[in-house]
């Protein structure tokens, strides 16, 4: 075995990394690790918490590899940003079926403010920046006339090939409830319509410059891809959507992977 791949390498190239973001990643890593294990000793009515504290500290990964790209301040604000909008479009949707179609929330999730629980647009917010990390490789070498707007619906569709994982595992759950169940397991197509645009609004009014550095958001994405793939095969019984959302979110890796070796051809 060659020095460059020899395990003590790999592990001085491991400690060389961000040690604050390093750690925050292993301890999310263990925390998503654990769900399924938790689940199968305490039993399903602990999913709602145990998903909020993923959902926490998944958000302050992101967070924290926001602030590591662009500052404390700025990242608090793509933090708000994000987090108006995509409360707005589902306090909308919720009372009055657009963009989504007609669903409600259910009390299960808790807090909420007015009838949208605290933890939705904090999802929003954990996938978004990992999604433009995705669509940052994708879009690299677009002419700046074509660049921001691809931008934006490569971001779209990054983080919405994720909602083909969560929608039916939530919906399965009972944390929400749409009207006419159709479409795609249940979930009515105009739900990812729904997603596309806000996605996009929310890309377009709250994502900052270009970020220097992806590569954790981009490990987040994968990550992310990996565990919803095995936990709604293996965990959930939910085969139909863990094979499109891994083949979704599969693919927005692959393209990403493709671009970047093109780039560094």
């Amino acid at each position: 075995m060659s020095r460059s791949l020899s395990l003590p390498h790999f592990l001085n190239w491991i400690l060389s990394l961000d040690r604050p973001i390093l750690s925050l990643f292993a301890l999310w890593l263990l925390v998503m690790i654990a769900v399924p294990i938790c689940l199968w000793v305490i039993g399903d009515t602990a999913f709602a918490p145990l998903m909020t504290i993923a959902a926490l500290f998944q958000g302050i990964l992101v967070f924290a590899i926001l602030t590591h790209n662009i500052g404390f301040y700025r990242a608090l604000r793509v933090l708000l940003l994000v987090a108006g909008v995509t409360w707005l479009a589902e306090f909308i949707g919720s009372h009055t079926g657009f963009p989504f179609g007609d669903y409600y929330y259910t009390d299960l999730l808790q807090p909420q403010i007015v009838g949208v629980p605290l933890l939705i647009p904090l999802a929003w917010f954990m996938m978004l920046p990992p999604s433009w990390a995705i669509a940052q490789l994708i879009t690299a070498r677009l002419s700046p006339l074509w660049q921001r707007p691809a931008f934006i619906i490569v971001s779209a569709f990054a983080l919405t090939a994720w909602d083909l994982f969560l929608d039916p595992q939530m919906v399965a759950r009972g944390f929400w409830i749409w009207e006419q169940p159709s479409g795609y397991f249940g979930i009515p197509w105009s739900n990812y319509a729904g997603w596309l645009l806000t996605a996009s609004v929310a890309t377009w009014v709250a994502c900052p410059t270009r970020l220097s550095k992806t590569g954790w958001l981009i490990a987040v994405y994968a990550c992310v891809w990996f565990l919803q793939s095995v936990g709604q095969a293996v965990f959930w019984s939910q085969p139909g959507p863990a094979f499109f959302g891994s083949l979704a979110m599969g693919s927005m890796l692959v393209l990403a992977y493709w671009r970047y070796r093109q780039a560094n051809s």
